[in-house]
């Protein structure tokens, strides 16, 4: 994934783990990728692929800070550097606050894949999501999302699930798919320690990192190492059950979300489509605006740092994919957990609901 305009964003999200990157020492700070490291970055992105196709992943931040003319910029370089024959993708992850019919026309001929951020109706999204001024975000996005309907522009949401609406998954599942009509939806949950800011990942001293299920691994409790919008451990999984019931019930084969797609298919033998149930790290490799390389876009801390791509030569994808060095192994424990809860009962001829009964708790939809 790209990271064009680095961390800099017209929002103010309470939870974002990137809007602090511009603070970090060291780090790429704010600005826009230039255009010379724009061009270096594509093209060797494009030589490093060797299959038929290639995706490429803008994030920011919010990337459409950069105006339609850095992506028209982006589509002319793609096909100036694509080899015969091959197909050339994009995604975009967007707040959609400023998409407009001029972005819609254009995101609509270049077949992009656009990925909305929304967390649920109105009062649940505001909560969270808000602009630097403290303004609500919820119509303005709502409106996007309509918008890229009418122009036939495919695209995904992102909702994050965090302290507030993870006691609602009803809520925002009905309004995901009954008032936005999302077909494809990602749900992100949202767990930072208290020191995300400054501290890197996995520099924490694990002598003084809680126990799991110990109160100071949950929020909102005295000693607590999250913040206090990350979601509580419990409400996740309370989440995800009632969300698989009702997903079972109703929305098999019509709605895609990416926690039960990729728990079926690492069922059936396949490969995780979620980075945190895969067995290692470090396939999602990621680029900052001023050609900084990191093995993911969480792991952006001048500790993690891969190598700088300005000029030519420097350092290709191709052989990034092969650092070692910066994957790192995950535990097996969390995914046998998840298969455990919801796939168990729609794998061997028998088709049953689970997890709602055992999760049942007060103030929840």
């Amino acid at each position: 994934m790209a990271k064009p305009v680095s961390s800099t964003c017209n929002l103010d999200c309470t939870y974002c783990y990137y809007l602090s990157k511009a603070m970090l020492s060291d780090g790429p700070g704010a600005g826009r990728m230039s255009d010379e490291v724009l061009e270096l970055f594509i093209k060797q992105y494009i030589d490093g692929v060797t299959g038929p196709e290639v995706v490429f992943s803008w994030q920011g931040g919010e990337p459409t800070l950069l105006g339609l003319e850095f992506f028209q910029k982006v589509v002319a370089l793609e096909k100036k550097h694509a080899k015969p024959n091959q197909k050339i993708q994009n995604d975009l992850q967007t707040n959609g606050t400023l998409l407009n019919e001029e972005w819609c026309e254009f995101l609509k001929a270049n077949h992009f894949l656009v990925g909305l951020s929304i967390d649920g109706p109105k009062e649940i999204h505001d909560y969270y999501r808000i602009t630097k001024g403290g303004k609500p975000t919820f119509d303005i996005v709502f409106n996007a999302a309509k918008l890229l309907q009418r122009h036939g522009v495919p695209f995904n949401t992102l909702t994050c699930v965090n302290r507030f609406n993870g006691r609602r998954p009803l809520d925002v599942y009905r309004f995901l798919t009954q008032e936005l009509n999302s077909t494809h939806i990602q749900f992100i949950p949202i767990v930072e320690h208290k020191t995300f800011e400054k501290a890197a990942p996995q520099t924490w001293d694990p002598a003084i990192l809680p126990r799991d299920g110990e109160p100071e691994a949950r929020p909102g409790y005295p000693n607590s190492i999250v913040t206090e919008w990350s979601v509580d451990p419990d409400d996740w999984g309370y989440f995800l059950c009632r969300v698989f019931d009702r997903w079972l019930d109703r929305d098999v084969g019509k709605v895609m979300i990416n926690h039960f797609e990729t728990l079926v298919a690492q069922h059936l033998g396949l490969p995780s489509l979620i980075c945190v149930y895969s067995k290692n790290c470090g396939k999602a490799v990621a680029v900052e605006n001023d050609g900084s390389v990191y093995s993911c876009d969480h792991y952006m801390y001048p500790e993690y740092r891969l190598e700088i791509s300005k000029t030519a030569g420097s350092v290709t994808w191709c052989s990034l994919r092969r650092r070692k060095d910066s994957v790192r192994p995950r535990a097996k424990p969390c995914l046998n957990i998840a298969a455990n809860v919801l796939i168990r009962p729609i794998v061997g001829g028998n088709v049953r609901r689970t997890g709602s009964s055992a999760h049942r708790t007060a103030n929840r939809d």
